[in-house]
């Protein structure tokens, strides 16, 4: 941690607040107490809300007077935030010791190009804590998972080569998922930092203090306005696309479509901004799950309000992926953080409305986990010993990745957040869509040619795979596939049919006399 103080003293009120600033105080408490003998020193208004200091400081004034010049946009940014008006500076944030690993000899200033989690606790540890025990700062994880080997072997090569990846990395893992789940980052000689690793804002970053995360993946510096990051685009960078398609289905849904009609009435740059109080017009991903309630503070673990975790095949309660991380959070029941969702939504819905909400969505996951997921996380692993070896080289995987992956995802994402087209149609339209027209078909292809195989060991594989897919289809969610719906229930669909064509379909006028 970087907490040198700060080398000019200013006067006798700047210095303590300045080392009041640097010291990192446990609370927020603490440092109002530190900071009470002189009378004239400004006190922080909310705890966790970080610290005034008195003037800028000599280093951070003659920063900004290269900066005005040479960068002036960052200037810019920099003079309509909250830390220019606090009289926090670049040396306030950037200031490093000697002896840190990144840290480089700038202007006679020791200073570090990453601003990381741990530096930000000085004056917002609150936040940080909140941060750190979420699943956002421990993104980066995904570095050894079954989506980083896409992008560094089967899309990606060891083309890139930089100081710190002499045998090359792959420029698709650089690019992509780094970009917003984080990466280790290399410091190079000189406390330089490698390109293969920087720039990075990724909200899992793995920086050289050992801190996990970037709080400029959401708070876009060096404004860090409180405007943008509550709208809904600034999750949108990460959280769109086939696999995770939030952004898309926040603004197919009724809540993303008033919040576009009523953005004028959102009262985005209020400093308390209570739903409820400040504003009604429309909820954004923040107010759902980070943002403050008559009842609930902000916080920053967006983990504490979701009731399921829909990332794996089969959806998981958030305190079971919780307790795999080993975050204290694992204790928080989705019982509880279900209640306190319903803090939010009942700002604008009765209890009925939501009880009915989550309803749908639970049955929604239900049948997904009990007709796709569950019986074909079966069969994959059923079929193993019919597969080569290699992960990706056989084509079943890749059917079976974006039925879970993609369209799973987008089915079970789009029914929590009310995004029915993408629930239905982009969602569990595809995973029957591919169910049924190449994921059976690619399971009998490997059956029939492990019958025909003159390996004993592969014929036997094939009969159990054979078992298990008989199994599968002559079961009640699948049977209608192999001709055995039951009898009455294809009479009773049949009669709704008939019934639904006398209401609606047009009749044939009478031709005229």
């Amino acid at each position: 941690m970087r907490i040198q103080p700060l080398m000019v003293i200013i006067t006798v009120t700047a210095a303590i607040a300045a080392l009041a600033l640097l010291a990192a105080p446990a609370s927020a408490q603490e440092a109002s107490t530190a900071l009470a003998a002189p009378a004239a020193q400004p006190q922080p208004p909310v705890p966790g809300a970080g610290y005034i200091l008195p003037q800028l400081s000599p280093e951070s004034k003659a920063c900004a007077e290269c900066h005005k010049t040479q960068s002036p946009s960052i200037y810019e940014e920099w003079g309509a935030s909250k830390h220019f008006r606090g009289n926090i500076g670049c040396m306030e944030c950037h200031r490093a010791n000697k002896d840190d690993v990144d840290a480089w000899l700038h202007e006679g200033q020791y200073i570090s190009t990453i601003v990381s989690p741990r530096d930000c606790a000085r004056c917002h540890a609150r936040e940080v804590e909140e941060f750190t025990a979420s699943h956002h700062s421990k993104a980066a994880r995904i570095l050894g998972s079954l989506d980083n080997t896409l992008a560094e072997v089967v899309e990606g090569n060891h083309g890139m080569i930089t100081p710190a990846f002499p045998e090359g990395v792959s420029a698709a893992a650089v690019n992509g998922c780094w970009q917003c789940h984080g990466v280790e980052i290399k410091v190079l000689p000189g406390g330089k930092l490698d390109p293969a690793t920087w720039p990075n804002t990724g909200i899992g970053r793995i920086n050289p203090d050992g801190s996990e995360g970037s709080c400029s993946a959401c708070h876009s510096r060096h404004q860090f306005s409180v405007e943008q990051v509550r709208q809904p685009e600034n999750c949108g960078k990460c959280h769109m696309g086939p696999d995770h398609p939030q952004i898309e289905i926040y603004n197919e849904s009724k809540h993303g479509i008033a919040f576009r009609a009523n953005i004028d009435k959102m009262n985005l740059k209020n400093a308390k901004w209570i739903v409820g109080e400040d504003y009604s017009a429309a909820p954004t991903c923040a107010t759902c799950h980070i943002s403050a309630t008559k009842n609930m503070p902000v916080t920053h673990d967006v983990g504490l309000r979701i009731s399921w975790n829909n990332r794996p095949a089969v959806s998981v309660r958030p305190e079971v992926a919780d307790a795999k991380l080993g975050l204290p959070t694992k204790d928080v029941t989705w019982q509880q953080r279900r209640e306190n969702m319903k803090q939010v939504c009942l700002s604008c819905h009765n209890v009925n409305f939501f009880d009915s909400f989550y309803k749908q969505y639970d049955e929604l996951l239900n049948l997904y986990h009990d007709k796709f997921a569950k019986p074909g996380l079966a069969l994959m692993d059923t079929a193993k010993p019919l597969l080569k070896p290699v992960e990706f080289s056989n084509e079943i995987e890749w059917t079976w990745y974006e039925i879970w992956h993609h369209e799973g995802r987008r089915a079970r994402h789009g029914v929590s957040m009310m995004g029915p087209d993408i629930t239905h149609w982009h969602g569990t339209y595809e995973v029957a869509k591919h169910f049924y027209t190449e994921f059976i078909p690619q399971l009998e292809e490997l059956i029939q040619k492990g019958l025909e195989s003159e390996d004993a060991a592969k014929k036997e594989a094939a009969a159990a795979l054979q078992a298990k897919l008989d199994e599968v289809l002559n079961s009640d969610n699948h049977k209608w596939y192999v001709n055995k719906m039951d009898p009455a229930e294809a009479e009773a669909r049949k009669k709704r049919q008939d019934e639904f064509k006398a209401r609606y379909e047009a009749k044939k006028e009478a031709p005229a006399k």
